[in-house]
């Protein structure tokens, strides 16, 4: 079969596949998206659009006398519609924005007293690894970092001071599946004082909703899907419990980890397409995965939505989708790793993910560099490693793209 031969039928493959399997699709989600928290009734103006509220400071009836708002660190109209709407999609009761995912992570271990020990995923962005190898460990907590795929590895590892468990799913960049209701299960009947933490930047509110398979918090980078136009950096925090979130909002007044009113107006505007955008980065996704997984010039791809992945049934059973994340082995070594990402016209070398355009990057050169060289090789991220995170560009250009940069590289080894 011709190479173009087979790209299209990998492609009408995966098409038909795209969501079977999975759980059902959140049929409200894009309602709740375009109206939770958002009410023209709430401004003078009866605007249709939240208004992007700059003031820093809020007139009061007389000295502690606020109407609603004082100060817009404390609180702020254009964040507060925002933060509703988070909480209504991930079905939660309270959500809280802050000015990054890794000042959501900051805030959060701030719920922690020096002593508590932590254990967090093994796999898992590359400055979550940095914040609590080097700055969580100077506060007098312990962090044991352990492959939670298998749930057994908590039980070897959980102690009695253990107060929170982090959680990314699937993880960053090795794709593994995480059994989120299996975790939680176990971690409260060991102490119902544990907190478990879900990092659900990868699949969103929309594809997977931690706080229904028990976590205590779902966190997020809303810089990478939520957002999804490379323009935020901005984190959230949304939990339905009112003690988490009593204490998370002090802390996110007293420490000021704030985003601005007009990120918080961008977030939101985007919010409003995250339904759609994640449909279609779910279809490219699979159909690039699959074309991947059948050429000659790649060895290995992590992505949960193929039958080869370890955790494709787990990822049935608790998802309701894949976004447009994966990760895979070339044949060759750092050399033919940079040829073929020089060789890409439209996967741009770039950190970050969750765009509408296709990034590529190689973790072990670019976000994963603050791992220690010995834990990279444990995990498997070696410089042969690409992470990919699929636009929504045609997925016929993507495929092609990705074929001609590996062919490019194949070329170099016959000569």
């Amino acid at each position: 079969m011709a190479p173009n031969d087979r790209m299209h039928t990998t492609m009408m493959d995966t098409t038909s596949m795209s969501t079977e399997g999975f759980l059902p699709e959140d049929t409200k989600f894009s309602t709740r998206a375009i109206h939770a928290g958002h009410s023209p009734e709430k401004w003078s103006s009866m605007a249709v659009i939240t208004p992007i509220s700059l003031s820093t400071t809020f007139k009061q009836f007389g000295p502690g006398e606020p109407k609603q708002f004082e100060y817009s660190r404390s609180d702020n109209p254009t964040r507060n519609v925002l933060e509703s709407c988070l909480a209504s999609l991930d079905g939660g009761r309270f959500a809280l924005a802050f000015s990054s995912g890794l000042g959501a992570l900051n805030a959060v271990v701030q719920l922690l007293n020096a002593g508590d020990h932590v254990i967090c995923m093994d796999d898992v962005y590359g400055g979550t690894n940095r914040y609590f190898s080097k700055i969580a460990t100077k506060f007098c907590i312990t962090v044991t970092f352990v492959d939670l795929s298998d749930v057994k590895n908590l039980d070897k590892e959980i102690k009695p001071n253990t107060k929170l468990i982090w959680i990314e799913n699937p993880t960053n960049p090795m794709m593994k599946v995480v059994d989120v209701r299996s975790i939680t299960r176990f971690a409260k009947f060991k102490s119902r004082d544990v907190m478990v933490v879900v990092d659900n930047t990868f699949l969103t509110p929309y594809f997977q909703k931690p706080l229904a398979l028990g976590a205590d918090i779902s966190v997020y980078s809303l810089t990478k899907y939520m957002n999804g136009h490379s323009d935020v950096v901005m984190g959230a925090a949304v939990t339905n419990s009112e003690v988490i979130y009593s204490e998370l909002k002090f802390i996110q007044n007293a420490s000021g980890v704030v985003p601005s009113p007009f990120d918080c107006y961008l977030v939101d505007r985007s919010l409003k397409t995250l339904c759609i955008r994640m449909k279609q980065h779910m279809e490219n996704g699979l159909r690039v995965a699959r074309f991947l997984e059948s050429h000659p010039m790649v060895l290995k791809v992590l992505h949960p939505g193929l039958e080869s992945h370890p955790g494709y049934n787990i990822a049935k059973q608790q998802w309701s989708g894949c976004s447009g994340m994966l990760s895979f082995y070339i044949k060759g070594d750092i050399e033919d790793t940079k040829l073929f990402i020089k060789k890409l016209k439209y996967f741009i070398c770039a950190e970050s993910l969750g765009g509408f355009e296709s990034l590529v990057e190689v973790p072990s050169l670019m976000t994963h560099t603050s791992v220690s060289a010995e834990e990279r090789e444990r995990l498997g991220i070696t410089d042969n490693l690409v992470r990919t995170s699929v636009g929504l560009e045609s997925a016929d250009d993507l495929v092609e793209d990705l074929n001609q940069a590996l062919l490019a590289v194949q070329a170099t080894k016959k000569k």
